[in-house]
């Protein structure tokens, strides 16, 4: 296998991209400069050194401390915590500009006809709302897409969450509203989209 079609075959590993998608980028890369294909692959290269997991909300970042810089954040409001699939959903709400509270990232949705949920980070997130709730933690937003795969990892995050916490039944656990499409994901939608569901959340 030759080096462009090595580097085809990756890029065809990247959620959404197809062959021909794939190929255009190798196409891109060969067309640019030598300088751009360095920066490429050192920006590559440093992602296994200087970006790691939050301890906290499991978001990924750069830097040194052991949490990110929100959850490092004292004047965000510990009340509330949104729970999302993926840190592309969680960068989503913060562009939006409507959400001043913390964050739970469960490392994606469930995959329907299997329903493996082993990746979920469900037992992580028990785990945290203990000390959360010590700290004012009185509701939980599942923050989830606005389709099947969605609803289907909603539905288990709240079961899992009612069953694993019957001594703190006044804790509040809602839903984005329906500002979203049905099929919507998060990290698409716009700021007011955003804005709608978070406040008609159920």
């Amino acid at each position: 296998m030759d080096a462009i079609e090595k580097l085809t075959r990756i890029f065809e590993k990247f959620p959404g991209i197809g062959p021909r998608q794939a190929q255009r980028f190798v196409q891109f890369l060969l067309r640019s400069s030598p300088a751009l294909r360095r920066e490429l692959s050192q920006a590559i290269t440093q992602l296994g050194g200087s970006v790691h997991g939050c301890g906290e909300c499991y978001r990924y970042f750069a830097g040194s401390g052991k949490n990110c810089e929100i959850c490092s954040n004292a004047t965000r409001d510990a009340a509330s915590l949104a729970v999302v699939a993926t840190d592309a959903d969680l960068a989503a709400l913060e562009r939006s500009g409507t959400y001043r509270g913390r964050y739970f990232v469960m490392g994606g949705t469930i995959a329907l006809g299997s329903e493996k949920s082993h990746n979920l980070r469900i037992d992580k997130l028990l785990a945290t709302l203990p000390k959360r709730i010590e700290k004012g933690l009185n509701e939980i937003i599942l923050a989830f897409p606005a389709n099947p795969e969605g609803d289907a990892t909603a539905e288990r995050v709240r079961h899992e969450l009612v069953r694993g916490l019957p001594s703190y039944k006044e804790l509040k656990i809602t839903s984005l509203g329906r500002g979203l499409s049905t099929g919507s994901e998060l990290e698409y939608a716009d700021s007011e989209t955003l804005k709608s569901a978070l406040e008609s959340r159920r």
